[in-house]
């Protein structure tokens, strides 16, 4: 599988010259923040007391409401993992490459949505192997992280598809249970109310209320001063005070 293990290397700066430039073309952007993939088959959220947060959404692309996220979250500069699944990246690859393009993250969500738990190695290797293939044909850029649909997933499986994938398994630290369309307030609420330093929160960009929660989601906690990261800048923070 070494052909779609993904690099766990921590990136981040520029490359040599880059600075030679700036008279020229005025400032230059500020360097991304480092990346990593950490060391552990799992996290649920990242140990750290500094306020920075992961905000992730599942299931999609959606054809309409992955747009209007992606402009609410362009408005507020914040950064967010997408959890896709391979078969609306397939149909929607002008949204995977806008996502890409407005340097959000992608990780892999599978291609059909199953329960891996109660799959055969080989039925989750052609799932994981599916959507990563998928992804970075259409955007350029391979996942580096997965989630299990429904969170299913072994101990066993997390330990083999981070030593043939490369990729830690994602959970969350908050689930606002926004797949029963409980109203955007009050899954806007539960994020709120269950946000800790260093937290990864869960929703799904399929939903529409759960976009319409985005702003009473992060404009109270951009005001609480949490900061917003991707999935792997987050892990990258660990043990950050």
């Amino acid at each position: 599988m070494a052909s779609v293990t993904p690099s766990c290397t921590t990136t981040g700066g520029k490359k040599k010259g880059a600075a030679t430039d700036t008279a020229a073309t005025g400032p230059t952007a500020p360097a991304p923040l480092p990346t990593s993939t950490g060391t552990q088959d799992s996290y649920n959220r990242v140990s750290m007391s500094a306020p920075f947060l992961a905000l992730t959404f599942d299931d999609g692309p959606h054809p309409t409401n992955t747009p209007r996220l992606l402009d609410l979250l362009k408005q507020r500069n914040v950064k967010a993992t997408f959890y896709v699944i391979a078969t609306n990246v397939r149909r929607y690859p002008e949204i995977m490459r806008r996502i890409v393009a407005e340097g959000h993250e992608v990780g892999n969500h599978t291609v059909n949505h199953p329960s891996l738990a109660k799959m055969s190695h080989d039925g989750v290797r052609q799932e994981l192997s599916g959507c990563h293939e998928a992804v970075l044909a259409t955007t350029g850029v391979a996942p580096r992280t997965m989630r299990p649909p429904y969170g299913a997933i072994t101990s066993a499986q997390k330990a083999w598809i981070r030593e043939e994938f490369g990729y830690p398994t994602i959970l969350w630290s908050v689930d606002p249970l926004d797949w029963k369309k409980p109203g955007s307030s009050t899954v806007a609420s539960r994020l709120v109310a269950g946000a800790s330093p260093g937290g990864i929160l869960l929703a799904h960009d399929i939903h529409e209320g759960t976009v319409a929660a985005m702003p009473a989601t992060i404009d109270p906690l951009l005001a609480k001063g949490f900061k917003f990261v991707t999935v792997t800048q987050l892990i990258a923070m660990e043990g950050k005070g």
